[in-house]
């Protein structure tokens, strides 16, 4: 199957695209973006994978679901373009972030610089129905991106995972412990943030753990 994504990952999943699940899965959402408002844009579901090739992965950042208001979404998991008002628990990482490494406020949302670095930042749910959280849950998403997750844990070593609430964590199943770093924390969002998110420390250690391993860190 002729997947549209970045060569480097067209390479290591090759065989996944031939699954049957991702076959249908290929259909299902055709048929959603035919019939339907689904975001991100039809060019933006690989976004993650295209500023962040396979070789240069140092970092993941695992999200559940793309924003699903008008204009936020755009395949990186919690990023919004720029011009967008931040959302509650981006705003949340970017408090953190000036608290753990005195990193201000940067003027929007858009994570893009990251990923161009090396964070990998998938979701869980590569699309979503407008206004309809969770839409496109349980339709093989899930399945395609724990598969991700396991040739990165399998083929590189010393990445860094940051698994933020339950949901996230419950993927450190797939991580392999011994060659990697596993940060987990609750989610940013203000509902659980409070509980352990601000003060984790998370980004000065991803970037102590990297040096540590001769890696350049991440200018978040």
């Amino acid at each position: 199957m002729n997947v549209k994504i970045e060569p480097s990952w067209n390479s290591t999943l090759r065989d996944v695209f031939e699954q049957d699940y991702f076959k249908n899965l290929v259909t299902f959402v055709k048929d959603e973006y035919a019939n339907t408002k689904v975001f991100p844009p039809g060019k933006e579901i690989f976004n993650a994978f295209a500023h962040c090739p396979f070789e240069r992965v140092k970092v993941v950042i695992l999200g559940q679901d793309p924003y699903h208001g008008d204009g936020q979404a755009h395949g990186l998991s919690f990023s919004v373009r720029p011009g967008v008002p931040f959302p509650p628990s981006l705003l949340n990482i970017f408090k953190e972030i000036k608290a753990d490494i005195g990193r201000d406020m940067p003027p929007n949302g858009d994570l893009t610089r990251w990923a161009d670095q090396g964070v990998f930042l998938l979701n869980a749910t590569l699309t979503v129905r407008a206004h309809q959280a969770g839409s496109h849950q349980k339709k093989g998403w899930e399945e395609f991106t724990d598969q991700v997750i396991q040739r990165i844990s399998d083929q590189k070593e010393s990445v860094v995972f940051l698994l933020w609430g339950a949901y996230a964590q419950k993927k450190g199943l797939l991580i392999d412990q011994q060659k990697h770093m596993i940060l987990k924390a609750p989610h940013p969002s203000p509902l659980s943030a409070h509980r352990g998110f601000l003060g984790c420390r998370h980004f000065s250690k991803t970037n102590a753990y990297l040096k540590s391993k001769g890696l350049s860190p991440i200018d978040w």
